[in-house]
């Protein structure tokens, strides 16, 4: 067999072999097998030196056409193999676009916020300051500004995280009150003002009881300020939080930093005043404890309690959230447990 006649063999097979190739990788073995330095083309062009000179150009010449042929076929078929995977991988993967989305959850305040946000917002409309304050506090201004000097029988009352002997953990936000009262300036208007924040007390956790919780501390300072406007302004708190039908009465109690002092309560939401298990058949729910600013209290920011009085309250978010929604223990608040917080959803 001719030099000529072992290329065309040579081509027809390669051709067919490419033809059949079901892989890149296939494509690539056929490319070096018969185009490499050790390849069946290589041989047969070795030969062309056996050739006479006058037949060489010829052969030359088709050896070229056979080469560039197969090389040709290789690129050709590695492309439509190329196109035939990504088409497969497409398909694979293909979206339906006309299906419908899943819809994904939106966050939402928790309700703890949600309760707190509703009271300031409250309290904003009525033209009063949301003022934050320091967690860390200065025993002088937790209890010492606050008619609680050391000693007194009264701190009992709040088991108090000690950093040192005069830094602790804020017992009540109070303390942010004693503070904006020594810098307050009169000539401006009327101090009002409410104190948001988280509280800190040595208590056992149970389910009525945490060593964290939150507080909402409220003042007006003024002149003329009576026991009127703070019965009108807490009545307003508890007909926003609880609803219009409710009442509030006013027990008479005992708060080193108001003088007089009220234990306030408010109607049953759950009976309508009747009495069941919820207000323990009084008809009564306690809220919160309020009073008239003890003039100790404003002698003491530098305020002359002959010329300005005022009113105070401290109101617990946590409590009022419990008693809103019905939550029986208020550890279900921290824990964190999404089918409980998705119960109290906000609309709009």
């Amino acid at each position: 067999m001719n030099l000529k006649d072992r290329l065309e063999q040579l081509q027809k097979e390669s051709l067919a072999q490419i033809k059949d190739a079901v892989d890149a990788k296939k494509v690539n073995e056929i490319r070096v097998h018969v185009l490499g330095k050790k390849g069946p083309l290589t041989e047969v062009l070795r030969g062309m030196r056996d050739l006479p000179a006058e037949e060489r150009p010829k052969v030359g010449s088709f050896a070229n056409k056979v080469r560039d042929e197969i090389g040709t076929a290789l690129e050709e078929r590695r492309s439509e193999l190329e196109a035939e995977r990504t088409a497969a991988k497409l398909a694979k993967e293909k979206i339906d676009v006309t299906l419908p989305g899943v819809q994904v959850k939106q966050g939402q305040p928790h309700v703890l916020e949600q309760v707190i946000d509703q009271i300031e917002e409250l309290f904003l409309g009525l033209g009063f300051q949301v003022i934050a304050g320091p967690e860390v506090e200065e025993e002088h201004y937790n209890f010492e500004m606050l008619n609680l000097p050391k000693d007194h029988p009264a701190r009992d009352m709040q088991d108090t995280f000690y950093i040192t002997d005069s830094i602790l953990m804020r017992t009540q936000t109070s303390p942010v009150q004693a503070r904006t009262m020594e810098k307050h300036d009169f000539s401006q208007g009327p101090l009002k003002m409410i104190s948001p924040g988280k509280v800190y007390r040595r208590d056992t956790d149970d389910a009525t009881h945490s060593h964290q919780f939150h507080q909402i501390e409220g003042l007006v300072v003024d002149k003329h300020i009576t026991m009127a406007d703070l019965k009108g302004t807490l009545q307003l708190v508890a007909k926003t939080l609880f609803g219009e039908e409710r009442e509030i009465r006013m027990r008479p109690s005992y708060f080193p930093f108001t003088e007089p002092s009220a234990e306030v309560d408010v109607s049953c939401f759950k009976c309508g005043g009747k009495g069941c298990a919820v207000c323990k058949y009084t008809g009564w729910i306690e809220t919160l404890g309020a009073g008239m600013v003890h003039p100790n209290v404003l002698n003491m920011a530098g305020i002359d309690s002959e010329v300005y009085g005022g009113f105070a309250f401290g109101l617990g978010p946590d409590r009022f959230a419990m008693l809103k929604y019905g939550v029986n223990d208020i550890r279900d608040f921290y824990l964190n447990d999404v089918r409980f917080l998705e119960q109290f959803s906000q609309k709009g």
